[in-house]
C-alpha cells in the first residue's frame, strides 16, 4: 500500500501497508471545514496527480469522502442517493468524486462518519467537547447528529473491503448509530464525572448514512457491534485509551 499522508488515519493504516501492494491510499486531503478554498484547490491538485500515476501504474485509488454530504431534503443517506450536499465541504468532496470516477484508473471512494480514536487531532468534534466539559461550559446545537466508528473498527472495515477486493464502489463507512450530540456530551459526562452548563446555538443540519450497502460487503460489522447504541461503546473505549496514555 501506498499511503500518502501522514496523519490520523494513514498513522493508523500504516500496519496494513504491506498486505496491499498495487493500492494508493490518498490520506492527505482537507480534514475539516470551513477552510479556505485555496485548501480545497490543494487537494484537488493533489487528486490529479495522484490519479495520473494510479492510470500510468494500474493502481487502486482509495480516497476518502465524507457522509457530511448527505442531509439535504429527501436524502436517505444512501450511496446510490442523489445528492445535493448543503456545504461547501461536501461539495468538494463530491466534484472530486465524480473525478475518480471518470480517471479511469481502479478505485474506491469511502465517504467517512467521524473516526475516532487515539492520536485524532485536538481540533475536532470529541476532543474539543471534553476541552469544553472539563472547562464547565459546551455548546450544543439542538438536533445535530454525528456518526461515530472507532478507528480499530474502521480498520477492520477498510482491510475487509481491500482484502475482498472491492473496487469501483462507492461505500459509506460508518456504525449506523447517528447519534445526538447531546447524547454524546451526555455519555462524556458520566465518564468524566462532569457536569457543564449547556449553551444552546442554532440548530443544523445532520448528515447520518445508512450502512446496508457496508452490511451486506463487510458482514462483519454485525461483530464489531453496528447499529443503535454503538456509540456509547465506542467513546468508553476511547475515554479508556486517552487514559492509558496519560
Amino acid at each position: 500500500m501506498r499511503l500518502i499522508g501522514s496523519g490520523f488515519l494513514a498513522r493508523h493504516l500504516r500496519p496494513l501497508a504491506d498486505a496491499y501492494p498495487g493500492v494508493t491510499v490518498l490520506a492527505a486531503g482537507v480534514p475539516r471545514h470551513p477552510l479556505p478554498d485555496a485548501e480545497h484547490e490543494r487537494e484537488a491538485r493533489l487528486v490529479a496527480d495522484t490519479l495520473r500515476d494510479c492510470v500510468r501504474d494500474g493502481r487502486q485509488l482509495v480516497f476518502f469522502s465524507t457522509v457530511s454530504m448527505y442531509g439535504g431534503p429527501g436524502c436517505q443517506g444512501r450511496e446510490d442517493d442523489l445528492v445535493e450536499p448543503t456545504l461547501p465541504y461536501g461539495r468538494h468532496k463530491l466534484d472530486l468524486e465524480g473525478m475518480i470516477r471518470d480517471c479511469g484508473a481502479p478505485y474506491l471512494i469511502l465517504r467517512l462518519g467521524y473516526v475516532l480514536g487515539p492520536g485524532e487531532p485536538e481540533f475536532r468534534l470529541v476532543p474539543a467537547i471534553i476541552r469544553q466539559l472539563r472547562a464547565g461550559r459546551v455548546t450544543v446545537q439542538p438536533g445535530a447528529r454525528r456518526d461515530i466508528v472507532h478507528v480499530e473498527d474502521w480498520m477492520t472495515v477498510v482491510d475487509r473491503l481491500l482484502a475482498t477486493g472491492v473496487t469501483d464502489e462507492v461505500v459509506n463507512v460508518a456504525s449506523g448509530d447517528c447519534a445526538e450530540i447531546a447524547a454524546v456530551i451526555d455519555v462524556l459526562e458520566r465518564h468524566l464525572g462532569v457536569t457543564a452548563e449547556r449553551v444552546l446555538l442554532d440548530s443544523t443540519l445532520s448528515h447520518c448514512p445508512s450502512i446496508a450497502k457496508l452490511r451486506t460487503l463487510v458482514p462483519e460489522v454485525t461483530a464489531l457491534g453496528f447499529g443503535p447504541g454503538y456509540h456509547r461503546v465506542a467513546l468508553a473505549r476511547y475515554l479508556s485509551s486517552l487514559r492509558a496514555t496519560g
